[in-house]
């Protein structure tokens, strides 16, 4: 099983995928867990996405496209694994596409997570406000939430277009508890986990 989980911001993707991951046995690959292994690694990739991320600046398309490919190509991941934060651009898609023709798979199936904006921003603004002791984190203010919201439908709509052309988006409903999301999806996955 090769899936992919997009969502916004607040939508639970990272609590999901660990749970998806654990359900079907499939490694939970997300970009900042890549990212910082590359970094660990020792590696000519690794040292190269120390000095951009020490820099400040973003980690190109076509750097994270060779961490993950390095990534997949990893023995446990050859049996399948789940996407978290990547592809993120129409360019991604590419470097992903390229990635898996020369494992000699296919991606199966990109999960969607559909929230409300307003179920969004309660829990971000809930949960901003547990965090640092207690303190209102300034990120997570409302209309800075918006803002994220914005750029990522802005990002993420021509990805998703791209995979739905393909007939591989399913989208799940991502409003309610932990566990009715979580069941949602598994059974949103039982026809490809055969």
């Amino acid at each position: 099983m090769r899936i992919a989980i997009f969502g916004p911001p607040g939508a639970g993707k990272g609590t999901q995928a660990r749970l998806i991951a654990a359900r079907f046995g499939i490694p939970h690959i997300g970009t900042g867990d890549m990212l910082r292994a590359a970094v660990r690694s020792g590696s000519e990739l690794g040292k190269t996405v120390k000095d951009v991320m020490e820099s400040g600046r973003l980690v190109s398309d076509e750097l994270i496209g060779e961490v993950v490919a390095s990534r997949l190509a990893e023995a446990d991941a050859a049996a399948g694994f789940l996407l978290d934060g990547f592809p993120r651009t129409a360019r991604q898609v590419e470097i992903l596409d390229e990635a898996l023709a020369e494992l000699g798979v296919d991606l199966d199936r990109v999960v969607v997570l559909e929230v409300p904006e307003e179920v969004v921003l309660a829990r971000m603004v809930g949960r901003s406000q547990l965090g640092d002791e207690g303190r209102f984190r300034a990120d997570d203010r409302e209309d800075v939430i918006r803002e994220r919201l914005r750029v990522h439908q802005e990002q993420t709509a021509p990805v998703a277009a791209i995979y739905g052309t393909r007939g591989l988006v399913t989208v799940v409903d991502g409003s309610g508890s932990i566990e009715a999301v979580f069941e949602r999806i598994s059974e949103s996955l039982q026809e490809i986990a055969r």
